[in-house]
């Protein structure tokens, strides 16, 4: 949008902007098979993903299951503080 009008913004600078944006848990990344960087919006409470390989769509999903997994085992492995990410890779219903 800034180029279209007529702005000039320098790549180091988008990438700066999207590491700070990262670092604030607004915008979560994701990393394509050909390591490509995917940067998306993300809801504050914590959820999974469903992401289209064909066109990067992607819908944020809750994994009441996978959260008592990820529990379940960190207990069993004696593991704490632990977090988790989860996609689940598909095609989307467009594509």
């Amino acid at each position: 949008m800034l180029r279209r009008d007529g702005d000039g913004i320098g790549l180091t600078t988008v990438y700066r902007a999207l590491q700070s944006l990262l670092d604030d848990k607004i915008v979560d990344v994701l990393r394509r098979e050909d390591g490509e960087a995917l940067y998306r919006l993300c809801g504050e409470a914590h959820h999974h993903h469903l992401v289209c390989r064909s066109c990067g769509s992607t819908v944020e999903i809750e994994g009441s299951s996978v959260e008592k997994w990820a529990e379940a085992v960190a207990q069993e492995h004696r593991f704490r503080e632990v977090g988790h990410t989860v996609e689940i890779f598909g095609l989307c219903s467009k594509c």
